[in-house]
C-alpha cells in the first residue's frame, strides 16, 4: 500500500508540474524499461529451466487436463484454442475503449507521424504483450510450487510471482520497476484524461461559463490532485480490508 500511494504522489507531481509534455517523455522512458525489462525476465526464467529447449521438453511432459494428450503446452494454439483467443482480445482489443487512449492522440502532429506510431506501437506490442504470454506458458512447469486454496484450487495470481521468485535480486528488482512503470503511466493517462475532460467537456459552460485557458488549466491542475487522492484512499481502504 506504501509504495501505491508512494506512486500515486511521483505520479501527481510530474503530470501537475510537467503536464502532458511530461506524461508523454514520462510513458517514453518506462516503455523503454518495459521492454528491457521483460526481455531480461523472460532470459532469466528459461535460464532457471536449463534454457528454452529443455523447458520446451519438460513442457511436452505435463498432460493437459481432461485428456490423456501429452505436447498439448507446446502446440501453438494451446489444448483450450477458443479460450485463449478470448483471452487475446480481451487484452488487445479491449484497451481501445480504455479513456486514458485518448490522450495518446494528442501527440499527432502530421499525418505522417501516424504510421510511425503505428509501427513503433505495434513492435512495443509485439515485445511486451507477447513476451508476457511467452513467458505464462511456462507457468505449468511451476504446478508444484504455486500457492492452493483451502479447496484444492490453484491460485493463479501466484504463478507469476512464484516464476519471478527464482530470479537474481536485480531482476526482481527490474520486475518492480516494470510493475510501476506501467501502472504509473496508466495512472498518469487516466487522470490526465479525466480531469481535462470533466474541466472542457463538463465544468466549462455548464457550471462556469466562458472559462479563460488559465482557469482551465487550474480546474485541470486541481482535479488532477483529487483523482490521484481517491486513488490513493482506495489503495489505503483495499489494503485494511484484504
Amino acid at each position: 500500500v506504501y509504495k501505491r500511494q508512494g506512486m500515486a504522489i511521483v505520479t501527481c507531481i510530474y503530470v501537475v508540474l510537467g503536464g502532458y509534455m511530461a506524461t508523454v517523455v514520462n510513458d517514453f522512458l518506462q516503455g523503454i524499461v518495459m521492454l528491457v525489462g521483460i526481455t531480461a525476465v523472460i532470459i532469466a526464467v528459461l535460464q532457471t529451466q536449463g534454457g528454452l529447449s529443455e523447458a520446451v521438453v519438460q513442457l511436452s511432459q505435463i498432460q493437459a487436463p481432461g485428456t490423456d494428450q501429452l505436447g498439448a503446452f507446446t502446440s501453438f494454439l494451446g489444448p483450450d484454442f477458443l479460450n485463449l483467443m478470448g483471452v487475446v482480445i480481451l487484452t488487445s482489443l479491449g484497451t481501445w475503449g480504455l479513456p486514458q487512449m485518448v490522450q495518446k492522440f494528442y501527440a499527432i502532429k502530421t499525418g505522417p507521424a501516424i504510421k510511425q506510431g503505428a509501427i513503433i506501437s505495434t513492435i512495443f506490442a509485439f515485445v511486451v504483450a507477447g513476451g508476457s504470454y511467452f513467458l505464462g506458458g511456462f507457468g505449468r512447469l511451476y504446478e508444484g510450487q504455486i500457492e492452493y486454496a483451502a479447496n484444492g484450487t490453484p491460485i493463479y495470481d501466484s504463478i507469476i510471482p512464484t516464476m519471478l521468485s527464482t530470479l537474481p535480486d536485480v531482476l526482481i528488482g527490474l520486475v518492480i520497476v516494470l510493475v510501476l512503470s506501467a501502472s504509473m503511466s496508466t495512472l498518469s493517462s487516466l487522470v490526465l484524461t479525466s480531469s481535462s475532460t470533466l474541466t472542457i467537456d463538463f465544468i466549462n459552460g455548464n457550471i462556469i461559463k466562458n472559462m479563460s485557458e488559465k482557469k482551465q488549466l487550474i480546474w485541470m491542475r486541481g482535479l488532477l490532485v483529487v483523482f490521484i487522492a481517491i486513488s490513493a484512499l482506495i489503495a489505503l481502504f483495499q489494503y485494511h480490508s484484504s
